[in-house]
């Protein structure tokens, strides 16, 4: 049932002429027919390289809007439509405004996980894996991170000469993680080495042998000679990697890192939106151009310091 799913949307994008992009945090049945896979990022810039008349988009909601950002003549579509993200709808730009306007001296960086209205007041947009170099090539050392706490202060402890203030916001299912939960699988394999993302806590990333965007944590655990590895990401990358390395042994840090957003997008969510592209069904993301234009001043500021 799933391969004949898979290769109708095969099909359907063929004659559609769509592209299909997932996060890596999908599911492997919706992996295995996207044409690019990484994370929010990655995504955006691939989609800015194909030549198609429609995306769609295996994500989240500020996923889709980053690449209609980045590809404003195209459509795109979010395959599920209530996927959001409780970490980019947490802030209002209001509220930013106004603690622009009382610390006016201060660079606002946003998280790449914020709504487009959001990035609309801010200076420049990071990525888990560009957060810190580009946190450096700022030459104000005064700077607001938002919305994530967690991965600001692992920044914050990487540039100790800048002055970073923190909201608190965040990821709440990397946050929800505890050192409790690290002592314990680290105690049923404590030849592991501990993989996590900077949305954890700062305490987990201090004990963590690697700190790292899921790319990253990916592309380590591929490459490192090590052959039990303990992740401390969405849980979808253990089964990711454990399919790709099936000669080293993947554990979870904790059931707890679960996105239920992600897990909202199915095949066939995949499969009736190719159908529905052109009826009005299908959940089309919609910017008009100023929205697009102002949005983009941060996108385009973190393209030029993160090179």
């Amino acid at each position: 049932m799933i391969s004949d799913i898979q290769k109708k949307i095969l099909q359907l994008k063929k004659e559609k002429n769509a592209v299909i992009l997932a996060h890596s945090y999908q599911a492997k049945e919706i992996v295995e027919i996207a044409d690019e896979t990484g994370d929010s990022y990655a995504l955006s810039v691939a989609a800015t390289k194909h030549d198609c008349d429609a995306f769609i988009m295996c994500g989240v909601h500020f996923m889709a809007e980053t690449v209609k950002m980045l590809s404003p003549q195209k459509r795109v579509f979010l395959a599920n439509e209530n996927a959001g993200c409780p970490m980019a709808e947490q802030m209002e730009p209001e509220m930013i405004q106004q603690l622009k306007e009382k610390e006016p001296d201060r660079t606002v960086v946003a998280y790449i996980n914020t709504t487009a209205a959001l990035k609309t007041v801010c200076d420049v947009c990071v990525t888990s894996a560009t957060a810190v170099k580009i946190c450096r090539q700022i030459e104000n050392n005064k700077i607001l991170f938002i919305p994530d706490c967690n991965l600001g202060s692992y920044v914050q402890k990487q540039l100790p000469d800048k002055d970073i203030k923190l909201l608190q916001g965040g990821c709440p299912v990397h946050a929800s993680v505890t050192m409790a939960d690290l002592e314990a699988v680290k105690k049923r394999h404590p030849d592991a080495l501990v993989l996590v993302h900077p949305e954890c806590r700062p305490e987990i990333a201090q004990a963590a042998d690697y700190v790292g965007s899921t790319s990253g944590i990916m592309k380590f655990a591929r490459e490192s000679e090590a052959k039990e590895f303990i992740i401390g990401t969405e849980i979808s990358i253990t089964e990711h990697l454990q399919y790709e390395c099936p000669d080293k042994e993947f554990y979870n840090l904790s059931k707890k890192i679960l996105c239920p957003n992600m897990k909202l997008t199915t095949l066939m969510d995949v499969y009736k939106t190719l159908l529905n592209l052109d009826n009005g069904k299908g959940f089309e993301i919609q910017m008009d151009d100023e929205l697009i234009k102002k949005a983009r001043v941060c996108i385009d500021e973190m393209i030029r310091l993160g090179g």
